[in-house]
């Protein structure tokens, strides 16, 4: 493996986002902090406690959940897309490093900077509620997983989309729409019957639920559907960036 080539793309991109740190962090965990305080004090006030734990720790699963969703997919989509607008992706394509090199550094950037805001989200979350963490390594696991799925999808939309505004298409009118109707707010067991059949079929939910399971121990599907699902979804991501580099789609002339 050319460590030199990734460590460069995976520099650079890291740079990038020390240049831009107000929309990179701030900004996210300002968003995510007016969440917290208006659900959690208009809901909350109605709420008192979900399974045993308050409305307040019960959301901040769902919270970091929603950030690290949109920034992964976000942070990934715009690193490769910018290459593609300005024409410098055929220098990286011609350069001597393997494809799977060059979505090791994108992804790994974009994963990282995901992570580390969900941890300063979290750190951040809990000077509001009191928070414990049940199983904290699993909790890692969850997040690390989740990034780097996410972010190889937003590597996906970057090499699809043909404009920035198809950059902001599946974030805004998929991803976040799934991850409010994932029960990032509200438990599963809360709905009618009948919902809780059709929301089973919101993959989101699978990756809430896990993550709230290593917080709480509590979990609205069993926590092997959970991992099993972001496992098939990890798969299906790197399938299709193997074929994108294979056929050259949109990436060569």
């Amino acid at each position: 493996m050319n460590l030199q080539a990734v460590r460069s793309i995976y520099t650079f991109e890291m740079a990038r986002a020390r240049r831009t740190l107000l929309q990179s962090v701030v900004s996210p965990v300002i968003s995510t902090s007016l969440y917290f305080v208006v659900f959690g004090a208009a809901i909350g006030s109605r709420i008192s406690h979900i399974e045993g734990i308050s409305y307040g720790a019960f959301i901040v699963p769902g919270l970091i959940m929603l950030m690290l969703l949109t920034q992964s997919v976000s942070n990934a989509s715009f690193a490769i897309f910018f290459p593609r607008f300005s024409g410098t992706i055929y220098e990286l394509l011609s350069a001597p490093i393997a494809y799977y090199e060059i979505v090791i550094g994108y992804v790994g950037a974009a994963a990282t900077k995901s992570i580390v805001l969900g941890l300063i989200i979290l750190a951040t979350a809990g000077f509001f509620v009191p928070l414990e963490i049940a199983h904290p390594l699993w909790m890692l696991a969850f997040l690390v997983l989740t990034a780097v799925t996410f972010s190889l999808l937003g590597f996906i939309i970057g090499i699809w989309a043909d404009g920035f505004e198809k950059l902001q298409l599946v974030p805004l009118l998929i991803i976040t729409p799934l991850t409010f109707l994932g029960g990032s707010f509200y438990s599963v067991d809360m709905l009618p019957p009948v919902w809780q059949t059709v929301t089973l079929f919101n993959p989101v939910v699978y990756l809430v639920s896990g993550f709230r399971w290593s917080f709480y121990g509590i979990s609205d599907v069993s926590v092997t559907a959970s991992l099993l699902m972001i496992l098939v979804f990890l798969t299906l991501c790197l399938g299709l960036v193997a074929w994108i580099f294979k056929t050259g789609y949109r990436i060569k002339p």
